[in-house]
């Protein structure tokens, strides 16, 4: 987006300043502009500024707040963790890290909708429980979680910490974000139009007590010493402008990427599908639709002309995803996810 880029290009070209030097006025103003992008970022989840961490993106929010918890999880003798099967692997590989010092990991299934199993997650709670995990919207299916489920479920639980990976939904999906028993928020950057290589952990405080939460780096404060470095202000500045635009425009965000879906599936109908998913809570920008009897490598080829990019993963029945990266009505950028199953002959 053009305003995006004018808000970075100012502090690539023009404001110099580093944000952690406060003895001149080239820093304050640097600090200025983090600062502003801190409360407008704050302001989707309605958290307080200082409660907002920026990261290098969801990635290394997801290492932070898993992995950072577990010194406290050994100290406290809570070694439970509880996610799902069907997270990023930001979340995954960490939690099999985690596995192999002591820590037990269990991972919901999810139900014929594509969503997790609030009974598994209840049942499966102990007093050895350290922390919830669950993403806010599956980044392949697009079926949103029952965030706000699952923190009534932790409603009976003051000692669990509960992490949502927001990567898909943050600016996008407001309001189970805004939900108070979360306890920290992943977010990414480029997913609202900011710049790839910047992103957020919030990170929130419980009655003033500060989080127990540690560094995954060391070598300075910034951050409330969680992450330390220089801050990257034109990539920080960005993301705040990204945010301001998101939660201004959401509603309008919406309601035109729900046209775009419905008219795509219109098209499609004629043809046969199946969406992977259930519709009633799936996110309006995001498809996940397979295609039976289909060869997938014809379907790519017929794709000329749109960007589309291909991967193979080998496992037990290949399959094909292609991203789908369509500009269509008032000029709107929607990422289609087609997911295309490919049959053994």
């Amino acid at each position: 987006m053009p305003e995006i880029v004018d808000e970075m290009k100012k502090y690539f070209l023009y404001e110099f300043g580093n944000a952690g030097s406060r003895t001149h006025e080239f820093g304050l103003r640097a600090n200025q502009a983090v600062e502003d992008a801190r409360n407008k970022v704050a302001a989707i989840v309605k958290c307080h500024s200082r409660e907002v961490i920026f990261t290098s993106g969801a990635t290394e929010s997801n290492n932070l707040a898993i992995l950072g918890l577990s010194e406290f999880g050994k100290d406290s003798n809570r070694t439970g963790i509880i996610s799902s099967a069907i997270e990023h692997k930001s979340v995954l590989e960490p939690l099999v890290q985690l596995g192999k010092i002591e820590f037990k990991v269990y991972l919901s299934p999810v139900n014929s909708k594509g969503r997790v199993d609030l009974d598994y997650i209840a049942n499966t709670i102990s007093d050895k429980t350290l922390l919830v995990s669950i993403m806010q919207v599956n980044n392949e299916t697009g079926v949103i979680q029952p965030i706000e489920e699952i923190a009534e479920i932790l409603e009976r639980y003051p000692e669990i910490y509960f992490h949502v990976d927001a990567a898909q939904g943050f600016g996008k999906s407001l309001i189970q974000l805004q939900h108070p028993r979360i306890d920290m928020i992943s977010i990414s950057g480029h997913k609202i139009y900011a710049s790839m290589g910047i992103g957020a952990l919030v990170v929130k405080k419980r009655a003033n007590m500060k989080s127990p939460l540690k560094p995954l780096m060391y070598g300075g404060g910034q951050e409330n010493a969680l992450r330390p470095g220089t801050l990257p202000v034109p990539l920080i500045a960005g993301l705040g402008k990204a945010a301001e635009i998101a939660l201004k425009n959401n509603e309008a965000w919406n309601v035109e990427n729900q046209k775009i879906r419905n008219k795509l599936l219109s098209i499609l109908y004629q043809v046969g599908y199946n969406i992977n998913g259930d519709l009633d809570y799936i996110v309006p920008h995001v498809l996940n639709i397979s295609f039976s009897g289909v060869d997938s490598e014809a379907l790519f080829v017929a794709l000329k002309g749109i960007a589309a990019w291909i991967e193979f993963f080998r496992k037990k029945e290949p399959f094909y995803t292609i991203i789908l990266h369509l500009r269509l009505f008032y000029s709107i950028m929607v990422n289609w996810v087609i997911k295309i199953y490919s049959e053994k002959q």
